[in-house]
């Protein structure tokens, strides 16, 4: 490592730090410690200052550069207007990663939710629970980076049948007496082979909340139900899915997003090869592999306008759930 060169980044950590310090010590010293009385007003308007300052740099400012930048061309030297939407949709490649980009979408969050919310109501109050919990919240201690790389050698592929597989699933093919195949190459199946792995991180998510709203629901009513006669399936379509209705919508939206911005599965496993790139892979090839700064801010901005209607109904649903309590 030069260390002439990573000299002024390392001087940049440092002043980063003394800023952060200071700006600590003003809200500890001198802010928390004035008057209370009568000055109430500006003592939260001190402690929001420092958070709101860090979104607008962080956060509306890039937004606003990133719109501006998409209405320009490749190294945003002239304005281009509507042309790299137009671009966006009229593109063979790039309808493909707006199509698999739809599918995740459509399939992960009903299939994490499905998988979390059948595993918490299989184990709810059953022998060794929060054991058999843990097994299906343990991939969320994972980061995306390290789930892609387990599951890539789970799909590993050695084309010669008598060869030892490395990879799981090819070997399990092979002691059912099938060939080998290369699961990560073949589209369209190449992408539900990279959004289990999305479920396999998510469903533990999902049983987690699902779970805690099915223990919050009330006994008297479950009680109730099963003396009028009610079996489990009728339990749990009208008493157990209405009850956690609240709590299944936040998981839906919740994963929906994050499904959205999924990134470094796609870029792990395949680096969006063979028809599975999605907006946020193409996004990052478009702006730092290919220079064109302009498309890769379009599908940026798509992105978010995706999201968008996503976060407001979420907000409105928890809207409504506090004004009806």
């Amino acid at each position: 490592m030069d260390f002439a060169t990573e000299q002024p980044k390392f001087i940049q950590l440092l002043v980063g730090l003394a800023v952060f310090g200071l700006v600590v010590a003003a809200l500890l010293l001198f802010i928390d410690r004035a008057p209370k009385r009568g000055h109430e007003r500006w003592q939260i308007l001190g402690f929001l200052a420092p958070a709101v300052l860090l979104l607008a740099v962080g956060l509306i400012v890039p937004a606003i550069r990133t719109t501006w930048l998409s209405f320009q061309n490749g190294d945003s030297s002239a304005w281009v207007g509507l042309d790299n939407y137009t671009w966006m949709f009229s593109q063979s490649d790039v309808l493909h990663v707006l199509r698999n980009t739809l599918i995740w979408v459509l399939l992960v969050p009903l299939l994490a939710t499905t998988v979390g919310l059948v595993y918490a109501v299989l184990v709810d109050r059953a022998r060794l629970e929060s054991l058999a919990k843990s097994l299906v919240f343990m991939p969320m201690a994972i980061s995306f980076v390290g789930a892609g790389i387990i599951w890539k050698f789970v799909y590993a592929y050695r084309g010669d049948k008598d060869a030892q597989q490395i990879g799981l699933l090819n070997q399990i093919v092979v002691w059912f007496g099938g060939e080998p195949k290369q699961f990560l190459l073949n589209p369209p199946l190449n992408t539900i082979f990279l959004l289990i792995v999305m479920v396999w991180i998510q469903a533990g998510f999902a049983m987690v909340i699902l779970s805690a709203a099915i223990k919050a629901i009330p006994a008297d009513i479950i009680e109730a139900a099963r003396i009028d006669g009610t079996n489990a399936w009728q339990l749990f379509w009208q008493i157990t899915l209405p009850s956690i209705r609240s709590s299944l919508v936040v998981v839906v939206v919740s994963i929906s997003i994050a499904t959205l911005k999924v990134f470094d599965i796609v870029r792990t496993m395949t680096g969006g090869q063979f028809d599975t790139s999605v907006i946020a892979n193409g996004m990052y090839d478009q702006a730092f592999r290919f220079g064109q700064t302009g498309r890769g801010s379009a599908l940026a901005v798509f992105l978010f306008v995706l999201v968008l209607p996503i976060v407001i109904y979420q907000v409105r649903s928890l809207r409504h759930q506090r004004e009806g309590r």
